[in-house]
């Protein structure tokens, strides 16, 4: 993958091949086998004689002979005649009754977002199979120990091919029930661009199309107020990103980013997204977390003050809806700017440790808290807990100059 048209290439189309040899056989494991396999051999040929015209359909050639070369392999071994092998499909096929969902990515999130498959598990195999998240990122995003995560998905794909569940593109009558793993796919795959301030990851791309992504399912769904809440969370997010880097290229907390260099069209995108939600007087979780960036923007200078406890607020009524650790943690952020350190660290103190040993910002979180509370050398032992983790460079960087304060004090 070190190549660059073969990684943009397995970026850019590895959902759509993926699903479509699932739909085709019915065998998740085989279609993400014979895709690895597929690239295996473009690293070997588009190296010489070059990248091909349509990368996509290459890569769903080569796998579907892959495919077809185990499956005959598999038939021997158990005597058995295999049947003569079908026309090949196009590519496109599985999306050939697509029209109600006019997005690629989002036909093939609503796809793998099967009711077939445990609630639990949604969401970690469409980041899987569709976004290409390896198992030990997912694991991350939803907290779980990277082993519990992979049985997970393991389940998931025998279930659906004893089932011989069909990977269709639903139409609008099923929509409803795969709302919800539909919206947790697209949060986690925002996360996974937001959490990179530089934007130079491999997930940075995701910036760009959660903004397309969320705009196509506004406009598919524009009385569903989570949707229209997702939608402007990411707008007013991504309208902060010009001042998410300073000058040395580390990243910089949003209590001290200069609103000036916000973007403000985002910003007012996003207002009339979520006042939309909220007219429809139902309320959700995800509408309480655009409320949140939308105080953040109401911000219009560094010589406001920041609006901590309007955060808190907020945080406080999320855990209504979400009680999770990762609202845990945000909270205790803001705890700690309105009722001090102490306070904040006694909060995070009651989440579990072992469950968090990955997760970055609890590490992160709890070094900031430490040094404040004078207790310099856990603080330490935090950030270099946190510095393990391999945090992107821009958060590296802060947290390297964080830690050396920590050090000097």
């Amino acid at each position: 993958m070190a190549d660059a048209p073969l990684g943009q290439a397995a970026r850019d189309h590895g959902g759509r091949v993926i699903a479509a040899l699932a739909a085709r056989f019915r065998d998740l494991d085989l279609a993400e086998e014979a895709f690895a396999d597929a690239c295996l051999k473009a690293a070997e040929v588009w190296p010489r004689d070059g990248a091909p015209r349509d990368p996509a359909a290459w890569l769903y050639a080569v796998a579907r002979r892959r495919v077809l070369d185990r499956l005959r392999r598999r038939a021997a071994r158990e005597r058995l005649v295999p049947d003569p092998p079908e026309p090949a499909p196009s590519v496109e096929d599985l999306l050939a009754d697509a029209g109600s969902i006019p997005d690629e990515r989002l036909a093939l999130i609503f796809v793998c977002c099967h009711p077939a498959v445990a609630p639990d598990t949604r969401a970690a195999l469409t980041l899987r199979l569709v976004c290409g998240l390896s198992t030990a990122e997912i694991a991350r995003a939803f907290l779980l120990p990277e082993p519990t995560l992979a049985q997970r998905l393991t389940r998931a794909k025998h279930k659906i091919a004893e089932a011989g569940v069909a990977f269709e593109v639903p139409g609008p009558d099923a929509w409803a029930e795969r709302l919800d793993a539909v919206l947790s796919t697209l949060e986690v795959a925002y996360a996974k661009a937001h959490e990179d301030a530089a934007g130079a990851g491999p997930h940075a791309g995701f910036a760009r199309e959660m903004l397309d992504l969320t705009a196509v399912l506004v406009d598919l769904l524009p009385t569903e107020p989570e949707c229209l809440a997702l939608a402007a969370l990411v707008r007013y997010a991504e309208a902060r990103r010009p001042a998410r880097l300073d000058e040395s290229g580390a990243m910089t907390p949003l209590s001290e980013q200069d609103p000036r260099l916000w973007k403000r069209p985002l910003i007012e995108e996003g207002e009339r997204l979520l006042l939309r939600a909220a007219s429809l007087g139902r309320p959700g979780p995800r509408q309480l977390q655009a409320a949140v960036h939308a105080a953040w923007c109401e911000r219009e200078s560094l010589a406001a003050p920041p609006p901590w406890p309007a955060v808190l607020a907020l945080y406080d009524a999320l855990l209504l809806w979400r009680d999770d650790a990762v609202a845990r943690i945000n909270r205790a952020v803001a705890l700690a700017e309105v009722r001090g350190p102490a306070a904040a660290m006694a909060e995070l103190d009651r989440l579990d440790p072992a469950a968090l040993a990955s997760f970055g910002p609890w590490h992160a979180v709890r070094a900031d808290l430490l040094a404040r509370l004078d207790r310099p050398l856990e603080a330490l032992e935090a950030y270099d807990r946190a510095l393990a983790l391999d945090p992107a460079p821009a958060e590296r960087r802060w947290l390297e100059e964080r830690r050396a304060r920590a050090a000097r004090d």
